[in-house]
């Protein structure tokens, strides 16, 4: 089974360290703390830099915040790495056999429900600001 991506949780743990070790956010730094390859996350940062998220200090390297947590959702974060294709989270496999009577009706039958889903899990990432998650590091 497909996974969602991991970027989303890579960008919380990225903006987390940033909010609560600014000085020392370099891009390796971070990927210490992520136990990740540091291309991975400059690529990140990168989209959360172009989200206005952050600020990224070019030469000594290093990041800082350009929101507080306080003003950041977990849905923010969600929308700014792209988990999603097309602000789709579930997709429907391609071309199911029109001549079967669950293969012409998938579609339709599902899409509700899965929007449905993908509308309810929004609704949760955004009552939950960086501020609170970073509390309960604490």
């Amino acid at each position: 089974m497909k996974q969602i991506s991991s970027r989303f949780s890579i960008a919380v743990h990225t903006l987390s360290l940033i909010a609560i070790n600014p000085n020392d956010c370099t891009g390796d730094f971070i990927a210490s703390s992520v136990n990740t390859n540091p291309v991975v996350i400059r690529r990140i940062m990168g989209m959360l830099k172009k989200a206005g998220f952050i600020d990224v200090r070019p030469g000594v390297g290093g990041a800082s915040l350009l929101k507080e947590p306080e003003h950041i959702t977990l849905l923010d974060i969600y929308r700014a790495v792209d988990v999603a294709e097309e602000h789709q989270l579930f997709r429907i496999h391609e071309k199911p056999n029109i001549e079967c009577l669950v293969g012409r009706n998938i579609e339709q039958v599902l899409q509700t429900e899965l929007r449905d889903a993908q509308s309810v899990m929004e609704h949760r990432l955004s009552q939950t600001t960086l501020a609170q998650l970073i509390d309960k590091f604490k």
